[in-house]
């Protein structure tokens, strides 16, 4: 008998700007460049732990600003919640998980970023205003299946 309970990994991620409007990026060997985040833990608020797994991928400090972009993976049950921050204290560094790290203009971050949801992400996410953007996906292939302005 199959299960069908609901069942979501919930994630968070951010574009973060430096004060000279730089994007931070972090590498990882299965993605390649995207914008730091990951899964929020149990027991974590959805920010706490989006600042948690930003300073565990690249060591720094950051104040989180507006939701921009939700998304839902079909394929993997994850649901990311995609927030503007600005950078607040820390160096850029890389971790175990993220090997590489970098300030990048939004120009570079888009050439840098090849992921197809990721980079079509942060489209939405350069954006300064305007309605949370909800994209439904599936990988292996890429497919948009869905977008809604919320």
């Amino acid at each position: 008998m199959t299960d069908n309970t609901p069942r979501h990994i919930v994630a968070a991620s951010a574009l973060i700007r430096n004060e000279q409007g730089d994007i931070a990026l972090v590498k990882t060997e299965r993605r390649g460049w995207e914008l730091p985040g990951g899964q929020i833990e149990i027991g974590e608020s959805l920010t706490d732990g989006l600042q948690r797994e930003i300073f565990e991928e690249c060591g720094i400090q950051v104040e989180l600003g507006r939701l921009v972009q939700v998304r839902s993976n079909l394929r993997s049950s994850i649901v990311i919640f995609c927030f503007q921050a600005s950078y607040v204290s820390g160096d850029l560094r890389p971790s175990d998980e993220t090997p590489e790290v970098c300030w990048a203009s939004p120009a570079t971050a888009r050439e840098l970023i090849t992921h197809p949801i990721l980079l079509h992400s942060l489209s939405d996410m350069l954006r300064d205003d305007g309605p949370v953007i909800y994209h439904a996906y599936r990988t292996r292939p890429f497919a948009l299946l869905e977008t809604r302005l919320i």
